[in-house]
């Protein structure tokens, strides 16, 4: 992966009105990810959407949550959903894209006002569902992407516009591939 510096707040700040413009009703998705292990990262063309397992290939439901109790794999949790613009602002860099730890990367408006909890999204012949758990920056994505990214993402516009992203659950199993619309049904 290509090192970069990291964008400080203001030249983060100044790539927001281009991140507002994202597509409200009809966008694209852009970049698939699976994490087979902790900190591994695969980049595909397509992949599986399944109720039970997510992302088919990915961790989610192995690796479960700190957050549960015990401990098992919260089903709120089981899809990151990232706007692309605003990785894309962050990361510089497409092959970085992956980094942030989320699976699909969308071109598509992922703002509270667009996409409330309960929100959903088809994307190839699979439909998802936005969930209600909050997903903010962590020490992780401070580290990749420097302590300016968190505050961004996790500033008062950041969490109402969604710039980390957004959890998703699989409501509709079915196959995505890079390039399907992303539709709010």
């Amino acid at each position: 992966m290509n090192r970069v510096e990291h964008l400080t707040l203001e030249q983060l700040e100044a790539g927001l009105e281009h991140i507002r413009q994202s597509p409200r009703d009809v966008g694209v998705l852009k970049l698939i990810s699976r994490r087979p292990n902790t900190d591994e990262r695969e980049v595909v063309d397509e992949a599986q959407l399944d109720p039970a397992h997510g992302l088919v290939g990915d961790n989610w439901k192995a690796r479960g949550s700190r957050s549960a109790a015990d401990g098992m794999a919260n089903p709120e949790m089981q899809l990151n959903v990232m706007n692309a613009r605003v990785i894309g602002l962050i990361a510089q860099d497409k092959t970085r894209w992956a980094l942030a730890g989320d699976q699909l990367f969308v071109d598509f408006d992922l703002s509270e006002v667009n996409v409330p909890p309960g929100t959903r999204l088809s994307i190839g012949s699979a439909v998802i569902e936005v969930t209600a758990p909050p997903h903010l920056g962590c020490k992780k994505f401070s580290a990749r992407f420097g302590p300016d990214a968190m505050k961004f993402v996790n500033s008062p516009d950041g969490k109402l516009l969604h710039l980390r992203g957004v959890n998703a659950k699989v409501v509709q199993q079915g196959v995505i591939r890079t390039g399907d619309s992303v539709k709010k049904l």
